[in-house]
């Protein structure tokens, strides 16, 4: 799949903004940016993973799970708090799930081996990448309980939530085709519940496009699933040294 070259900054995601100069320095030489766009996919389930990508500007990533009558539903949404291509870490080489961008925006990628070189030698990459996968356990775990015992009305404002989280913005493209495939419900289904959320003066969603007008009352029609997720979330250390240790420009392409 194509992508085009762009300029990213390695400390607008979580995970990169925490690692010192000298770490950054060198995984920023072996680190390529890319744009993604709405509907890229990243990975297949039988895929090989080459590239570990993490994501920022804005950038969300949804890891789908995909049934043999071709059924998908999301188990986890990817934003600049987290990276894609988690498993090649802990020695897998194989996605299990489809990587499908739902937010378009920029992605740092580097070669599974570069980062698993850096993730082997420890440091704070190494326990960096360790709270993120901890984190990414919760909410796949949590959203597997969630599908199943929640309303879907609940399920919609949890997704809504998180989706606000990683955005950074009120206003974000989707559509009901889409909705339906994260939420693995049937775009009827879909189409109701929006309807209800916009007639409680939660959202304003018109030709494709989802506008959070109460966060608050989308908090309350949510479920108890989206605070357990977020209180597994902790913000990254503190980091003294600001300074990008290799320039932008210099990133390869």
């Amino acid at each position: 799949m194509p992508f085009s070259a762009h300029r990213a900054n390695p400390l607008q995601n979580q995970i990169l903004a925490v690692l010192d100069t000298e770490q950054l320095k060198r995984l920023q030489r072996n680190m390529q940016s890319v744009s993604v766009h709405l509907g890229d996919v990243l990975l297949e389930p039988s895929d090989r993973i080459r590239h570990v990508y993490f994501p920022q500007n804005g950038a969300l990533i949804s890891l789908l799970a995909t049934m043999e009558d071709g059924k998908s539903v999301e188990v986890s949404l990817v934003g600049n708090e987290g990276a894609v291509g988690i498993p090649a870490i802990l020695g897998g080489d194989r996605s299990g799930y489809t990587a499908l961008v739902q937010g378009p925006g920029d992605c740092l990628k580097i070669r599974v081996g570069d980062l698993k070189a850096e993730f082997d030698a420890g440091g704070v990459l190494h326990d960096s990448l360790l709270r993120y996968i901890r984190y990414l356990l919760a909410q796949i775990s949590q959203t597997a309980a969630c599908n199943r015992l929640h309303r879907l009305e609940q399920r919609f404002a949890r997704w809504l939530l998180m989706v606000h989280d990683r955005a950074k913005k009120d206003e974000f493209p989707v559509t009901h085709e889409f909705l339906s495939l994260m939420l693995g419900a049937p775009r009827s289904e879909v189409s109701v519940v929006a309807g209800n959320l916009r007639k409680s003066w939660c959202i304003r969603y018109w030709r494709g496009k989802v506008t959070i007008l109460d966060r608050q009352g989308l908090e309350k029609a949510s479920c108890e699933c989206y605070r357990a997720v977020a209180g597994e979330s902790s913000p990254p250390r503190e980091k003294k040294e600001l300074q990008v240790a290799v320039p932008i420009s210099k990133l390869r392409h």
